[in-house]
């Protein structure tokens, strides 16, 4: 459980104790069965997480939304985005080990987390781990009813695969981006839990790309 769903909760549960005490009981059930909700809301269930080498894992869980190519200061990459819903859980995980290069927060607009336009305009947390001879960049970003993104580590801080990094309270999106050269493992529609699916298997520098499932949409910003 994330600590903010018990401060949620127990908020609501006060309140409900409040309203029972001093309206008619019936209406406790209202606060009661939203504390049950935040409680839900922000679980953090514990995943296996692969050791295959090279292994990229999803940041979050929710649904594959977008898979495509796209230029980045003169570079060709890979972006997945994956959608959460408020049905899923909302803790967001590292996809790589290796050391957190850079944090930037955006601030923004809160556009529908599945529009095409939220990738660039809407509030986020932008994070690059460098790792294995790779660079992964993920971003945390809000949707139309988050208004809180949270990320713990800092620049310079060293990551595992899969470890715990912070979350985006209610609908969101997160993007990652990666070398054009990664074996994408992943296509639009998939299903996606934090941690454990394997969304690109990565090439060292300097190593040829091996075979893999293609689901990619040609595109450049």
């Amino acid at each position: 459980m994330v600590r903010d769903g018990y401060f949620y909760a127990l908020a609501l549960i006060a309140a409900g104790v409040l309203v029972g005490w001093f309206a008619q009981p019936v209406w406790a059930l209202v606060p009661l069965l939203l504390a049950v909700f935040f409680l839900w809301f922000f679980r953090d269930p514990d995943r296996v997480i692969p050791d295959a080498a090279g292994a990229l894992v999803s940041p979050a869980d929710g649904k594959v939304t977008d898979v495509s190519f796209l230029t980045v200061e003169g570079e060709k990459r890979a972006r997945i985005s994956i959608f959460l819903s408020v049905l899923d859980v909302h803790v967001n995980r590292s996809p790589i080990a290796g050391i957190v290069r850079e944090v930037r927060y955006q601030r923004g607009k809160f556009l529908d987390a599945r529009s095409p336009s939220s990738a660039e305009q809407n509030e986020q947390n932008i994070v690059r781990v460098e790792g294995d001879g790779q660079q992964v960049v993920f971003k945390q970003i809000a949707g139309l009813l988050a208004r809180r993104i949270v990320f713990h580590p800092k620049v310079g801080d060293r990551l595992e695969r899969g470890q715990r990094v912070g979350l985006i309270k209610f609908g969101s999106r997160v993007d990652v981006q990666i070398d054009a050269s990664a074996s994408l493992q992943v296509k639009i529609g998939d299903r996606v839990r934090g941690g454990a699916s394997v969304l690109a298997y990565l090439q060292p520098k300097g190593e040829p790309a091996t075979a893999g499932r293609y689901y990619v949409t040609e595109g450049a910003r």
